[in-house]
């Protein structure tokens, strides 16, 4: 019988999904084949989602892919805009059931389970995001989100990852995450994983933030230590 009334929970649950069910940041942990503690790490924002796997220890990158979901039932259909190892799906769909409750997400006929970290809250820069420009020498230089080579950054209540990446070439550029707050005006990023450079895992970023028609501008010291002042567009 208590097999029966946990099928049943299952089947309720997986029919009943929403899309803010997604929304949010989820975590699983494998361990490779030398023996190191892997994360695996997918943010859902409203449309567009990012996963990565990384050394839980060093930090070190290993693969990342992602691009636009959506929802329909309990089947979730994702199109990829980048993968690190595997180029040639880009632009491809793919589509599969998933069991979800309030803290489990789950692939149907896959042995991966998705445990919740977070979901909106309570981060104010919560979504995906595009850069739409940059201020040099006071001066605006404007970038065109529609063209294929994006700058996207997903943030969910208190993760983030940003993502360099061209669609026509399918060329991965680099990817940059880990956890974030917004207090009182001050952004502030530590970094758990860095594509292009290990030695930047650990480190605390701190950065004005604002919001001004809608965009976000965000000003500071890159992780190289060069001024930036950079405006983000909510991605639709």
């Amino acid at each position: 019988m208590k097999k029966i009334i946990v099928l049943l929970i299952c089947i309720c649950s997986s029919f009943g999904i929403k899309a803010q069910d997604v929304i949010g940041a989820w975590e699983s942990f494998s361990t490779s084949e030398n023996g190191d503690r892997l994360r695996s790490v997918v943010l859902f924002a409203e449309g567009y989602q990012v996963l990565t796997i990384y050394n839980v220890t060093t930090g070190k990158f290993i693969h990342s892919n992602g691009g636009t979901w959506k929802l329909e039932g309990d089947v979730m259909t994702e199109k990829a805009e980048f993968n690190t190892d595997k180029p040639e799906r880009v632009g491809k769909e793919v589509s599969f059931k998933i069991i979800i409750n309030d803290s489990t997400l789950r692939i149907a006929g896959s042995e991966m389970k998705l445990k919740r970290i977070d979901s909106v809250e309570p981060g104010n820069l919560q979504g995906a995001w595009l850069m739409s420009g940059r201020i040099i020498d006071n001066a605006m230089q404007s970038r065109d989100t529609s063209e294929p080579r994006k700058t996207m950054k997903i943030l969910t209540g208190t993760r983030f990852q940003w993502i360099a990446y061209n669609t026509e070439t399918k060329q991965f550029m680099g990817s940059g995450g880990g956890t974030y707050t917004t207090v009182n005006g001050e952004y502030t990023e530590r970094i758990e994983f860095f594509s292009k450079d290990d030695s930047k895992v650990g480190l605390s970023l701190k950065f004005k933030y604002e919001l001004i028609d809608g965009k976000w501008h965000h000003s500071g010291l890159s992780s190289k230590g060069d001024p930036i002042h950079e405006i983000w567009s909510i991605r639709k």
